[in-house]
This record gives structure tokens, C-alpha cells and sequence, in this order.
């Protein structure tokens, strides 16, 4: 069995190991669960097409008591359940063009096998022990909590009630690994952005770890604890040991185990890096096996500024979007419009602009521009000019640098500023059009410079194309056909003047141009089978009285209090919003509030708002903002709920 320092060691040159987290099969795949793969798999191209030898491994994680639960309402065993959801998240990764490696289901005999395998290991160092726990136990979120982490009973991750259990379990010895973890997390780069390693440090690390619940003996429905079949092994162990179990560690044949262990990056959204940046590295401590060179915990993509739920009926499914628009378009609007990290707020009509401007506009008419200029002017024969033009000399230069400024970007997950330097080289080709003249070129009859012209503008073409093909899988073959040339299978001619001579093609359009606001009406028209299943789902808890009634403790979730606004502004390229600064009680809080359209910031300063202040803090236009100010609506516009006397800043509403 392979073994090594739990320190991150030096890998072999030239191989790169990216995953997604395994994702829960709730069978509710939307565009929010793309985002993760669509990112993991670009990286991942982008690392081929460099000449590296890349593994990339999603799957699914299938164990646990929600699982069983919701086996039993269907009327089918667990794993005939899982099974169909496992198949239709394979056709999504298939639409999208996703090139994984490995495809990891913690159903899998071999994965099983090798967690009864990391068990054992961990029984025999000591790291494992048993005892009876005794607590609050959260099944939403399938975690044990003690008292003081589940204050008035509630889950300290989702708010949700808890229940109160004893129970037997085995227990991993966390804490033993608690200096190891924060030296881990302060020193080093492990864990990104920085943001994560504060959270992770003030909310987990800080206080005391405390060992932690590793096996469940009140459902059977996952791996067995060797020697002790009552129990079995919980999803800390059993869904973290993915990401080597599919290397194949633990079994006959490690070789893939060998050569791309540790982990490049293990790329997830932000409410996982807790397990993946805390308990993973412990587990692997324990093991005495490397940690991964990388935990990445992006932001959430939102709808209305909430995490993207289908159940809300809004026109978020990758089918009807890829159907209608295509594959290029769902996977450049995911890459290009949400800035790595932070969360974004999804807008069907900020999506179809993203379309026009940069797909029709930008590349689309940059490629059919020139290529038809080719055919008009030289019959689509271009060949590499033996003289310099006006303006060449900065054009050729960003040629050149184009794809180290692309490859640094990469290299630090900055996928969409890798995006924004390849069209800044298409924009560059744009505005070298509009220098040159071709057409003012070709009436004057000077042929030598035009071919120049048209020569360089085609390598740019040739360039942005190549360079594309990790983040968009169809239009640059499309590209290469107009250029009359075959599609490239890696970087080596990333570099100005590698093609002798051109021999142009004409081709259908690569986008295009939207109608946006038909567009968005026809969206309407398309998406009701979604909104009528929320409906639907919405009228039986009408007639159950859910959506109306709410509990006083579900009240009570709520904490609002009276804040004091100290200063306030617009924030910029957003009509709507206004960055608020709060004086609440003894604190400052920033808030992004959609009321520029009823109030100036001149307006606001002394003004008291109620606000909900155990909200999670959530992105808005690159600015944290840390909770939510109260607003009825008057005339389609937002009035602020104020109190009708001063109070001190911190008050609780009640």
C-alpha cells in the first residue's frame, strides 16, 4: 500500500488530477449544478491541449439515510433509485461536452471495497475508536452537532431542527489532528479563496475540533464497518475517499493511484469546503498519504438572489437552454460571465447579452468578416506576407503573449479572465479592421498590403480559435473549417506565423444574433412544464396549509434588528442598487440593497431599517453583502420598513 508524509509533495512533471465534488443524486440537475463541471472540465482541456497528462473525475454520491427515505416513497430499492438518476446526470455530462476521466459512484463495488480497506487502516493506527455519541443529529444534512454547536436545537449549517440522539458510532480522532489543520490553513495556499481559510478558521478550527461520528447503525443503506455489519461506514469516510478510491487505491492495481495522486484541485461550491478543507486532510493525515495541492471553493450561481433551486420554476434547465441556444453558449455564458469565487445572480437576459455581444458580435463577425474579405479579394487564398504593415508590429506582440497570459490565468483558476484575454485579442482583431481599412486597401490597389492585413487578421482568428477549444467544444471546429485548415490537438502552434498560406471556406454563421426581447418571451412560453410542477407542488401545500402557516420557531429563525444607515452609494454599472454601511449595535455591517430606484444615497444617511441579520452573506456586483433590509412595495417600487421612533442600533425586532 502506498504511503508518504502527509505533507503535499512535489508530482512527476506533467500530470494533473482535477475532480468535482460527487454529486447527490436529489434528481433536480439544473444549471447551477453544471457550473462545477463545466469549470473542472475546462481546466481540464485546457491542461491536455498543454501537453499534460490529465485525469478528470466526477460521480455521484449515493449512501445515506435521505437516500433510503427517498427509495421508499418511489417504491423501489436504493440503488434501482439511484440508478436512473445516476443515468440522467450522464446524459447532462454528455450535452455538455464534458470530458471527464473517471466517473466515481460510491455504489461501486471497488469503491466500497477500498472504504472497508481506509477503515481498517484507520482502526489500526488508533485513529478510530467506539463509543456511544450522544446529541443533535440533523438529517437534512446527515451531521451530528453537540449542544453547543446546535444553539436552541437548530443545525448550525442549514437552521433546520435537529433531533436528539444516542447512539453507537466510531469515532475518527479529529482534534488529534486540529495544530496540523490550522498550520495547514494558515501557511499555505491549500485552500482558496482567502476568504474560505478565515471561515473555515474563526467558524471550525478556532473554538476546538471535536473527534468526529464516522459510522450509523440506524440504517443500513451504505458501506458495512468491517467486522461490525450493524454499523455502517458514514459519508465522511465513505464520499471523501472518493477521490482515491477511483485512483484505485486500496486495490490490486494503483498504478493510476501512483501517478496522479495528490490532487491538483479538488473544485467545489463554497457550502462543501468545510468536509473538503478540514476532515479531508485529517482523514488523509491519519493515513499518512498526501493532501491535495488544492481546495477551490467557488461561489453559487442565484436566481433572485438565492442558491438555484428548480423548484422555483424559473428557465434554468441546461436541456431547454442547450436545445435552444446550444452547447458553446450554456458552457461560454457560465465560464464568462461569473468571476471565479464569488457568487453570481443568474439573468436569462444578462445570458442572451452575453450571447450577442461576445458570441454574434465579437467572434461571430470577426470570423465572417475576414474570411469573406479573403474569398472577395483573393479568391480565400492568403498566404504569409514577406512585409510589415502600419499598426502589425502591437498586433503580432499580442499574438505572441496571448496564450502565456491565458495559461497564467489557468494556472491561478481565474477562468474567466482567461476568457477576457482571449476576446481582448479578438476585440484587438476588431479594432485592427477598423485601422487597416482592407476595403480602402483593396480600391487602392495596393494587393501586398492587404494580403498582410488579411494574413494577420487570420492568424489572430487561428489563434483565439486554438485557444478557445477548452472553454467552447464546437465553434472552433467550425473556426478551423472557414480558415481551411484542421482542427489543432494541442498549443505547439500557438504562435504567430505558423501557417504558410490560407485557404478560406465559407461557412454558416458561427452565432446567431438574438432578438432579446422575443427571446425572453418565448422563454415564457417554453418553460411553464417547470413552473407548472412548482405549481403544482405549491397548490398540494396550499391545500396542506404549508405555504401559508409557519411555525413560532420557524418564525424565530429570523433575526431582525434595527440598524442605523452611516453612509451610502450607488454601485456601479447597477441602476437598481445601493451599497449601505450599518451601525448595528456594536458593529458595521455592509449591505447591497435594491432600492436606488425610491431613494439617494443623500436620503438614507441617519436613517434607521430593520434588517435580517442571520442571513447568509451573499456576492452582489463583487460586494459581500451581509444580511437583508426590510421593504414593502408600493407601485412596483420598494418602500423601506422603518421603526416610527428611534431606537438604539441593534434592537431586536420581534
Amino acid at each position: 500500500m502506498t504511503k508518504a508524509n502527509f505533507k503535499t509533495v512535489t508530482k512527476k512533471p506533467k500530470t494533473y488530477y482535477i475532480t468535482t465534488p460527487i454529486y447527490y443524486p436529489s434528481g433536480n440537475w439544473h444549471l447551477g449544478h453544471c457550473y462545477t463541471t463545466v469549470c473542472c472540465d475546462a481546466l481540464a482541456r485546457f491542461k491536455r491541449l498543454s501537453g499534460v497528462d490529465v485525469y478528470y473525475l466526477t460521480g455521484t454520491d449515493e449512501h445515506g439515510q435521505k437516500i433510503a427515505e427517498r427509495a421508499a416513497a418511489a417504491n423501489k430499492s436504493p440503488k434501482e433509485f439511484t440508478d436512473g438518476l445516476v443515468s440522467s446526470i450522464k446524459d447532462l455530462w454528455k450535452l455538455l461536452n464534458i470530458s471527464y476521466d473517471g466517473f466515481i459512484r460510491t455504489t461501486d463495488k471497488r469503491h466500497k471495497d477500498s472504504v472497508q480497506t481506509i477503515f481498517k487502516q484507520l482502526q489500526s493506527s488508533g485513529d478510530i475508536y467506539k463509543s456511544t455519541y450522544k446529541g443533535n443529529y440533523c438529517t437534512p444534512c446527515e451531521s451530528f452537532w453537540t449542544a453547543s454547536q446546535s444553539k436552541d436545537g437548530k443545525c448550525p449549517d442549514c437552521g433546520r431542527p435537529t433531533t436528539v440522539s444516542s447512539e453507537e458510532c466510531y469515532f475518527f480522532r479529529l482534534s488529534k489532528y486540529q495544530d496540523k489543520l490550522l498550520k495547514l490553513l494558515k501557511t499555505t495556499d491549500f485552500l482558496r479563496p482567502e476568504s474560505r481559510v478565515n471561515e473555515m478558521v474563526n467558524n471550525f478550527i478556532k473554538d476546538g475540533l471535536e473527534d468526529l461520528a464516522v459510522s450509523r447503525s440506524s440504517f443500513s443503506w451504505g458501506v458495512p464497518v468491517p467486522n461490525d455489519p450493524k454499523h455502517v461506514v458514514y459519508v465522511w469516510i465513505d464520499a471523501l475517499s472518493n477521490y482515491i478510491t477511483a485512483l484505485g487505491y486500496g486495490q490490486k492495481d494503483e498504478t493510476l493511484f501512483e501517478k496522479f495522486w495528490p490532487a491538483d484541485v479538488h473544485l467545489m461550491a463554497k457550502e462543501i469546503v468545510r468536509f473538503h478543507s478540514i476532515i479531508w486532510p485529517a482523514l488523509l493525515m491519519a493515513l499518512k498519504l498526501p493532501i491535495p495541492k488544492k481546495i477551490y471553493g467557488h461561489g453559487w450561481l442565484l436566481f433572485d438572489g438565492d442558491k438555484m433551486s428548480k423548484s422555483k420554476g424559473n428557465v434554468v434547465d441546461p436541456f431547454i437552454l442547450t436545445d435552444r441556444y446550444s452547447v458553446d453558449a450554456i458552457r461560454y455564458c457560465l465560464l464568462r460571465e461569473i468571476s471565479f469565487g464569488a457568487d453570481c445572480d443568474y439573468s436569462t437576459e444578462n445570458f442572451l447579452m452575453r450571447m450577442n455581444t461576445d458570441l454574434s458580435n465579437d467572434l461571430g463577425n470577426l470570423v465572417k468578416r475576414t474570411t469573406a474579405m479573403a474569398r472577395q479579394y483573393f479568391n480565400g487564398k492568403v498566404a504569409k506576407p514577406k512585409l510589415k504593415t502600419e499598426f502589425c508590429d502591437a498586433f503580432i506582440e499580442k499574438m505572441n503573449s496571448v496564450y502565456k497570459a491565458v495559461s497564467n490565468r489557468i494556472d491561478k483558476l481565474e477562468i474567466s479572465k482567461a476568457l477576457e484575454e482571449i476576446f481582448d485579442l479578438i476585440s484587438n482583431s476588431n479594432k485592427y479592421i477598423d485601422l487597416t481599412k482592407p476595403w480602402v486597401l483593396y480600391k487602392e490597389n495596393d494587393f501586398k498590403t492587404l494580403n498582410a492585413v488579411l494574413y494577420n487578421l487570420l492568424e489572430a482568428i487561428r489563434l483565439a480559435g486554438n485557444l478557445l477549444m477548452p472553454f467552447i467544444t464546437d465553434a472552433p471546429k467550425k473556426i478551423f473549417e472557414a480558415l481551411g485548415l484542421k482542427e489543432p490537438v494541442d498549443f505547439s502552434a500557438v504562435k504567430y506565423g505558423k501557417v504558410a498560406s490560407y485557404s478560406t471556406q465559407e461557412i454558416e454563421p458561427l452565432f446567431v444574433r438574438l432578438d432579446i426581447k422575443k427571446e425572453l418571451e418565448e422563454l415564457e412560453k417554453i418553460a411553464p412544464k417547470e413552473k407548472a410542477d412548482a405549481k403544482k407542488e405549491n397548490e398540494k401545500k396550499d391545500k396542506n396549509g404549508e405555504n401559508d402557516l409557519i411555525s413560532i420557531d420557524e418564525f424565530f429563525k429570523m433575526q431582525l434588528k434595527v440598524a442605523t444607515v452611516k453612509t451610502a452609494e450607488k454601485v456601479e454599472k447597477a441602476d437598481k442598487l445601493l451599497k449601505l454601511t450599518l451601525a448595528v449595535g456594536g458593529e458595521t455591517r455592509t449591505v447591497v440593497s435594491g432600492i436606488a430606484m425610491s431613494y439617494t444615497p443623500d436620503s438614507l444617511i441617519g436613517k434607521q431599517v430593520v434588517l435580517v441579520a442571520n442571513l447568509k452573506p451573499a456576492t452582489l456586483r463583487g460586494i459581500e453583502s451581509q444580511g437583508m433590509i426590510l421593504c414593502a412595495i408600493k407601485d412596483g417600487l420598494p418602500v423601506l420598513v422603518s421603526p416610527t421612533v428611534v431606537c438604539d442600533s441593534g434592537t431586536e425586532v420581534r
